[in-house]
């Protein structure tokens, strides 16, 4: 074997390596998002129904996690996984993704956000693991206020929260949107499906992305207010944007439908997780 076959034979494998890590990371990431969705989901639920001590977000989530069998351990399990999906979403901005476009500069930059906020959910994730703080890695109600009026101090901060909640409520459209069109298939294996099992992706896809796309389009709103009335107070987090479904005439019961497709979301994360192409 000459030198430029057995340099050909060296990249090739490298890049087998790469593609089975990179892989692995994906697939570890996407089944904790979806037990993160699943107890986010089953918190909101319970509030739902009355248990108002409950806190429905990721610190809550943890929390819930932490005091189960083996809890410490799943806690950390959860945070590894997470670290996957940044270091996935990494992977994404310096090689690109799948698909024809997965290069584009476009591509590269959705990457780039999707790894810094996995990065910090998993640092939140394990952090918590570390210190077991029965808070969860802080009330995200809180960090959402607090965090709207140190922006509104700095110059500009009006309108930069506004243009921030503008974004996040197109996100949620977005998230919506494309849920409700289906558009997972183009990243998914479908033809490995079974008639049923395709079913089955499409009601908690559909169902799920839509209720995401809801509750971030929701938090949007609630910051474009909190701008335009200059009150950090009137930014929500992900529980107290929860809780407000249950404010509206339909009462309690729009929650429930909600918290129930975030974990129709989660289940749809586990079907990503084994199905999606990498």
């Amino acid at each position: 074997m000459n030198t430029s076959a057995m340099a050909r034979n060296g990249f090739r494998a490298r890049r087998m390596a790469r593609g089975s890590v990179t892989e692995g990371a994906a697939r570890a990431g996407l089944s904790a998002r979806g037990v993160i969705y699943l107890l986010v989901g089953a918190l909101a639920v319970q509030i739902a129904f009355g248990d108002t001590g409950k806190q429905a977000d990721r610190g809550g989530a943890l929390a819930e996690l932490s005091q189960k069998p083996f809890g410490a351990v799943l806690l950390w399990a959860l945070g590894i996984g997470l670290v996957g999906m940044a270091l996935w979403r990494l992977s994404e901005v310096v090689f690109g993704s799948v698909g024809k476009d997965g290069r584009s500069p476009r591509k590269r930059l959705l990457a780039a956000v999707r790894f810094g906020f996995y990065g910090f959910v998993a640092y939140s994730v394990l952090s918590f693991a570390a210190t077991r703080h029965q808070s969860g890695g802080g009330n995200s109600d809180q960090q959402s206020r607090d965090a709207t009026a140190k922006v509104m101090e700095m110059p500009g901060g009006q309108w930069l929260v506004g243009a921030a909640g503008i974004a996040v409520i197109g996100a949620g459209c977005w998230i919506g949107v494309r849920a409700a069109m289906r558009k997972y298939h183009d990243k998914m294996r479908m033809g490995q499906m079974s008639r049923r099992t395709r079913q089955f992706v499409d009601v908690t896809g559909v169902a799920g992305g839509v209720a995401r796309g809801l509750v971030f389009a929701a938090a949007g709103v609630f910051a474009v207010r909190a701008a335009v009335d200059y009150e950090p107070d009137k930014a929500k987090g992900l529980d107290d944007t929860l809780r407000t479904f249950a404010e509206t005439p339909l009462g309690p019961w729009l929650l429930v439908i909600v918290a129930v497709g975030l974990v129709l979301f989660g289940v749809f994360s586990f079907a990503m997780a084994r199905w999606r192409r990498v």
